[in-house]
């Protein structure tokens, strides 16, 4: 099978929802106070902050390791973190909508307590099927999610043999990207998601192994942040799904 030389996923900065979720749920809001659709969510100056000092990390890396081409989810927080953090580098970037955020149906813009509140049915079947299968009315599963990612796995390796790729999106991609390289099981997937909360402009990597294989190099790391100066989110800070 065609594989690639390296592969990273970066996850945004900080967005100016991931702050109002922030304040919804220490508050015990129900709803998030959102003025734009998710696709339009902008960074945070905290989040633009944090780009550009991942692309002073980028910029210092040694020729060897630098990314050949840069894919993108098509949300206004990832592109406008990979503007920032691309800029000046001349690494081709291309957007793919696979690489989108997972979609929360009619629970988009509630916090865990306004999910429990205005769907107790919804909070009840979620905790019947697991994380992994609940689907909300018009969102997705985490397996549909897989499903889109499975595919643009294969297409970066079949178009980009032996390229080091670097890929900016979200959260949840960072878990189910482990859970397809790695060939996780459900069960060890959903203890990540338990222990883990992915930072804001985290970076996880793999690269190819003697056998050509891509192994793990790091997972959830911000230590370029703190290099470059900026401030990291702290990890109460960083919102994720309400269920």
């Amino acid at each position: 099978m065609a594989e690639l030389a390296a592969l990273w996923i970066v996850r945004h900065g900080e967005s100016t929802a991931n702050v109002a979720a922030t304040a919804a749920e220490s508050s015990g809001a129900e709803l998030i106070d959102l003025t734009h659709r998710d696709a339009d969510v902008p960074l945070s100056a905290t989040g633009e902050e944090q780009a550009r000092a991942t692309g002073r990390w980028l910029a210092g890396l040694p020729e060897h390791r630098r990314p050949d081409v840069a894919v993108v989810s098509p949300y206004l927080r990832a592109v406008s973190t990979a503007e920032l953090a691309l800029a000046g580098t001349g690494i081709p970037v291309s957007r793919d909508e696979r690489l989108r955020d997972r979609e929360l149906g009619i629970l988009d813009g509630l916090t865990g307590h306004g999910v429990r509140r205005r769907y107790p049915d919804e909070a009840d079947r979620r905790a019947r099927l697991g994380k992994f299968y609940y689907r909300p009315p018009g969102g997705e599963s985490w397996t549909d999610v897989a499903l889109r990612l499975r595919g643009l796995l294969g297409d970066l390796r079949r178009d980009h043999e032996g390229q080091r790729v670097l890929l900016f999106g979200h959260d949840a991609l960072v878990f189910l990207l482990r859970y397809l390289i790695e060939g996780l099981t459900e069960a060890e997937l959903m203890a990540l998601t338990r222990e883990h909360v992915i930072a804001n402009c985290s970076v996880t990597g793999w690269s190819a192994d003697a056998d050509g294989r891509l192994t793990a190099d790091t997972f959830n790391d911000v230590g370029h942040l703190h290099q470059q100066g900026a401030r990291p989110t702290r990890e109460d800070e960083v919102h994720a799904e309400p269920v």
